[in-house]
């Protein structure tokens, strides 16, 4: 969740009640008691909930303050889905989080459906978004996938499923909602994201009225745990806690075209999607429905 300062900055100038996300290393210069409470979780025996990801508080601080990931892919994925938009096709977002991708596919003049699992994110993108031609829930991999003549998905959100079966499933349903010569675009965790952040030491992210503490652990090597918490001002002084723990599953990403290829996909794993550095261990994949 690292960014570059131009990149914070832009994701800090999207709305007027953004404040600008500032990062620490296991320190922070807000009071001493936030930080512990933040830290202490990293010593809890964790146990991921059977919940959704990203609740309200964390939706908010995700929208406000780490939109730099879309920033960063968006040039490459409008480039790729240019044919999409000349011929006027629909584009399936999976994992839309709050729209911050949605808007910039909409303000190029894509139709776009967007879709997530997360309740609080979808209502962020409905008002973020009003443009697009749906927003509404998905969740993998037992909900129905539309069709559609484009299917995107950044930010790893393949990587919030359960586990290699659950991933098999979903990229199966994908493959065939895509129709014929159409193009498929997402990014997803590898095994080296967890080896790049081994014994990484406690993150401390800053908003204007949000703080976020994350401690991260490599369990085995196809899991990769963020223990999360996190304090919302919510009127005046007063400070509203919430946690969060979020595990995601990290793959041999070359294994994945094998499933692809069995539904008629031909993809590639790729750097990137366009002139964007992606982070250590996340691979862009993309590939087109044969026609």
């Amino acid at each position: 969740m690292t960014a570059p300062r131009d990149l914070r900055e832009s994701a800090a100038t999207r709305r007027s009640s953004i404040g600008r996300a500032r990062r620490g290393r296991g320190r922070c210069a807000t009071p001493v008691h936030i930080c512990s409470y933040g830290l202490a979780a990293a010593w809890q025996d964790p146990v991921v909930p059977k919940v959704p990801y990203y609740k309200a508080e964390l939706a908010r601080i995700h929208h406000e303050g780490f939109g730099f990931h879309a920033d960063a892919v968006a040039p490459g994925i409008l480039k790729l889905l240019d044919p999409v938009r000349e011929r006027e096709g629909l584009v399936l977002e999976i994992g839309c989080g709050s729209g911050l991708l949605t808007k910039r596919l909409v303000d190029a003049g894509h139709r776009v459906l967007a879709t997530d699992a997360s309740a609080a994110m979808l209502d962020l993108a409905r008002d973020y978004v009003p443009g697009a031609e749906a927003v509404q829930q998905l969740r993998l991999p037992d909900d129905p996938v539309p069709s559609a003549d484009a299917i995107v998905a950044v930010g790893h959100p393949l990587s919030y499923l359960d586990d290699a079966e659950q991933l098999d499933r979903s990229l199966t349903a994908i493959a065939r909602a895509l129709r014929s010569g159409g193009l498929l675009a997402f990014d997803i965790c590898d095994y080296q994201w967890g080896e790049a952040r081994r014994d990484q030491p406690p993150q401390v992210w800053f908003g204007e009225d949000w703080v976020l503490i994350t401690v991260t652990s490599v369990p085995d090597r196809a899991t990769f745990r963020r223990e999360m918490t996190m304090f919302v001002r919510t009127a005046g002084e007063l400070w509203r806690p919430a946690d969060e723990l979020h595990d995601n599953i990290l793959v041999d990403t070359n294994q994945l075209l094998t499933t692809l290829a069995r539904t008629g996909v031909s993809a590639e794993v790729r750097d990137s999607f366009g002139d964007e550095t992606l982070p250590p261990g996340l691979a862009a994949v993309v590939g087109h429905r044969v026609a």
